[in-house]
């Protein structure tokens, strides 16, 4: 399920998948390497060839478009925002995005980097929560976002 590293912990795929609803081709998260609910999460996503929006974005210059990146930081914020005595029942509350403020996007993500999304909790009442997200490529910038999101019920 995840395991134990300092007052955070990890979390694989299988354990992502029990916490986030996405699934392919829209789970953009491959490993949690740290996650301490309510505060900070901060996991890797995988840039590869294979992934469906490379045939269109674009031909013979394949690059990761930017609404997928924020789309990854978003991902990760949902990790970080659900706290689990407060969420006893997985999948009972969802993130869901509400908004995304001063994007910026500093490099181009292309086939065969790897995105290390680090997102920190701003603020996090019952209901909503913002957070910061930074996305790099080694120690490079590649993005960044300020993200809002709304925790509710799934339907609602």
């Amino acid at each position: 399920m995840g395991n134990v590293k300092g007052e955070g912990f990890m979390l694989d795929i299988v354990a992502i998948q029990e916490r986030l609803p996405h699934r392919y081709p829209f789970l953009m998260v491959d490993r949690v390497l740290e996650l301490e609910p309510g505060k900070r999460a901060v996991a890797l996503k995988n840039v590869t060839v294979n992934e469906p929006h490379f045939t269109g974005h674009y031909p013979g210059k394949p690059i990761m478009p930017g609404v997928l990146i924020l789309e990854a930081l978003a991902q990760v914020g949902g990790l970080a925002v659900m706290i689990p005595d407060q969420d006893e029942v997985p999948g009972s509350r969802v993130p869901l995005l509400a908004g995304v403020d001063k994007a910026r996007f500093r490099r181009p993500v292309v086939p065969g980097d790897q995105l290390r999304l680090e997102v920190d909790i701003v603020q996090l009442r019952r209901s909503t929560g913002k957070c910061k997200g930074i996305a790099f490529v080694g120690e490079e910038k590649a993005a960044e976002a300020e993200i809002m999101f709304v925790i509710a019920a799934p339907g609602e």
